[in-house]
């Protein structure tokens, strides 16, 4: 691509198949995002966050849950406590 962007090594590092047939289609659409990106307006100051402000987040708290047996309950598939879920990859 002109401004640098290497769909194809992109492609590689995230070990995805890129059909060959694809390869201008996601070089476009890259550059298209890229452009965007460089286009949006430059954050205002007031928009940041406050350094000042540290966000303190709760405690966290332990507090008595249901039971096992009662989570497990209406599960279709259970295996060593757990609830089993079908196999979706390879």
């Amino acid at each position: 691509m002109d401004n640098g962007i290497d769909v194809k090594k992109i492609a590689k590092t995230a070990r995805l198949r890129l059909p060959e047939d694809k390869v201008e289609k996601f070089e476009k659409e890259l550059r298209d995002i890229v452009k965007m990106v460089e286009n949006l307006p430059p954050l205002e100051s007031g928009l940041l966050l406050d350094e000042n402000n540290t966000m303190d987040l709760r405690p966290d708290v332990v507090e008595p849950s249901l039971p096992l047996e009662e989570l497990l309950e209406n599960a279709p598939e259970t295996a060593a406590g757990c609830f089993r879920m079908p196999r979706i990859t390879d």
